[in-house]
């Protein structure tokens, strides 16, 4: 016990490694220990939801109706933009100049995003969990400026903490062009242009249609080009859900200030097609393009190769991605009557079923990369990476089937959107791979600090994997009988698969404290703490010396 209580303070190796990280390392880590607190918040809010939804009559009334729409609101929120956004955000602050050799650019800006993000996460989550601020359920007009189902204090403060995180978002969009576009100081000029079309992928594509000797050499590696092509979608998902946001917050200052404005300014349709857009382009463009990025980086990573498989292909797949993308949204409009007939054959159907093509050659790539290079050792970062693959595998599947207009009809707001697409894509598809990139930059970023335990990244691997898995589909069997989501139920008529994805929820909060406390016994509370204290290293460099 007094072993382990001297670990947990010093961590796993006392060397004072972490004492000399460089700016750049201890920002990153910074967003992975923000990252880490958030996600537990998802992880409880989580498993709350599962205990209601499996035992609703006997629950209800420690946790009342309003306040499970709150955090129905406010778990997925918090989950998309404080787990998986500052995980990112730190990740790719480190891998831009990681991968260029060069500085980041805009450090100061870098760590003002995260504050900005750190904050606004905190302060959208205590308004929406606490103010029962919850329009989660339906985000159709005029619903979120409701103020006689939601207080205008609350939903005051909720848009206030998003538009921190669209800022934080905005300025990390900026930091990654600039650091790619920009020539440090005493380096020979390079071309912004080339470059720029070199990281979105247009090179990549004109390659295909030249000759083997006449192809152009790519001026960025494959990784960086991916977060640059989502970042694309990331600054137009901040301009949009801030345009969406920031109309709500006139509804709702000007009803605290005691005008009543008027729901039926607003068309419900456009508000519907503008929302959806936006937030489309968080899991379509966001998501599928910085996991396949993140793909190829774990493969080059862990198989030492300068090039994965079909590099152009990947290339230029970026590239159609960003109009596949952008005009997929209306696939979560499928079962509203009032769309037109084309936009959802053609967007919600048609366009969508082509990311089939597009991920499903992205994780073809890294799969023929990774079985080039064989016999690989079985690692942690290894398995969590073919973890997320077959995440996606699953995942895109179930989001296609339900993407068609006569399966939407019955699949339309029911446990298996939320299940066997939404939740396994999330939880194994993204979780997953983000979980390898943590397991393989660990040492990177701590100056050679090992895991605590290869056995607790074990556990957490078969837990998080099949607790992932197992909630989606007992989710979506609850789903294929007729259980709707955004929703209590009191008839017990799905209680056995509820029951069952809560023993499965339970899985997920078991891998999570597995992963918690082997990453606090790797670095210590006082690595912890060391990792908020100021470098005293130059912050244009990137790791030490």
């Amino acid at each position: 016990m007094k072993k382990l209580i001297d670990t947990l303070i010093n961590g796993n190796e006392v060397n004072g490694r972490l004492a000399g990280l460089t700016p750049l390392q201890k920002l990153t880590l910074r967003f992975a220990v923000v990252s880490l607190v958030y996600y537990g918040f998802a992880v409880i809010e989580g498993m709350i939801m599962r205990l209601i939804l499996a035992s609703p009559n006997s629950l209800t009334g420690l946790i009342p109706e309003h306040q499970y729409f709150a955090i129905l609101t406010a778990h997925p929120l918090v989950g998309i933009f404080g787990a998986t956004y500052t995980l990112v955000f730190g990740a790719f602050y480190f891998a831009l100049p990681f991968l260029l050799k060069k500085p980041l650019w805009g450090f100061k800006a870098a760590n003002w995003s995260f504050w900005l993000i750190t904050v606004g996460v905190f302060v959208f989550w205590f308004a929406g969990f606490l103010s029962h601020y919850g329009p989660l359920y339906t985000l159709y007009w005029p619903l979120p400026a409701d103020f006689n189902q939601f207080g205008p204090w609350g939903g005051t403060f909720f848009i206030l903490g998003i538009a921190l995180v669209m800022v934080a978002s905005i300025i990390f969009v900026v930091i990654v062009f600039k650091t790619i576009t920009y020539t440090p100081k005493g380096w020979e000029k390079q071309p912004g242009g080339s470059l720029l079309a070199s990281a979105l992928g247009v090179s990549g594509l004109a390659n295909l249609f030249r000759k083997k000797e006449n192809r152009k050499h790519h001026q960025v590696p494959l990784p960086v080009a991916a977060i640059a092509r989502g970042s694309v979608d990331v600054f137009l998902n901040a301009g949009i859900i801030t345009f969406t946001g920031v109309l709500i917050l006139v509804y709702l200052v000007g009803h605290i200030l005691g005008f009543n404005l008027q729901n039926s300014w607003i068309d419900a349709l456009l508000y519907k097609n503008m929302f959806w857009w936006g937030l489309d382009l968080i899991a379509d463009g966001l998501v599928l393009i910085f996991v396949a990025g993140t793909w190829y980086l774990l493969a080059m990573l862990i198989t030492g190769v300068k090039n994965v498989y079909m590099e152009n292909v990947a290339r230029a797949l970026l590239l159609l991605e960003l109009v596949v993308s952008w005009t997929v949204w209306s696939h979560h409009l499928l079962s509203d009557q009032a769309q037109p007939l084309m936009l959802k054959l053609v967007s919600g159907q048609f366009v969508t079923a082509f990311e089939l093509i597009t991920q499903g050659l992205a994780l073809f790539i890294s799969l023929v990369t990774l079985w080039s290079a064989r016999p690989l050792k079985w690692t942690p970062e290894l398995k969590f990476f073919l973890g997320g693959l077959l995440g996606f595998a699953l995942a895109v599947a179930a989001g296609i089937i339900q993407a068609d207009m006569g399966m939407n009809r019955i699949l339309h707001n029911t446990q298996w959107i939320v299940g066997p697409h939404v939740h396994v894509a999330v939880l194994i598809g993204l979780t997953m791979t983000l979980y390898a990139v943590v397991y393989k930059l660990l040492p990177v970023l701590t100056n050679g600090l090992n895991i605590y335990s290869i056995k607790l990244t074990s556990w957490h691997f078969w837990l998080h994997l099949l607790g992932g898995i197992g909630m989606g589909a007992f989710m979506g069997m609850a789903g294929l009988k007729g259980m709707l989501r955004r929703t209590i139920y009191y008839n017990g008529e799905f209680d056995i698969f509820m029951i069952l994805a809560a023993l499965a929820g339970a899985a997920l909060l078991l891998a999570y404290l597995s992963y918690f406390f082997n990453l606090v016994l790797t670095i210590g509370v006082k690595g912890i703490i060391e990792i908020f204290k100021p470098s005293k290293l130059p912050k244009e460099q990137i790791l030490p010396e």
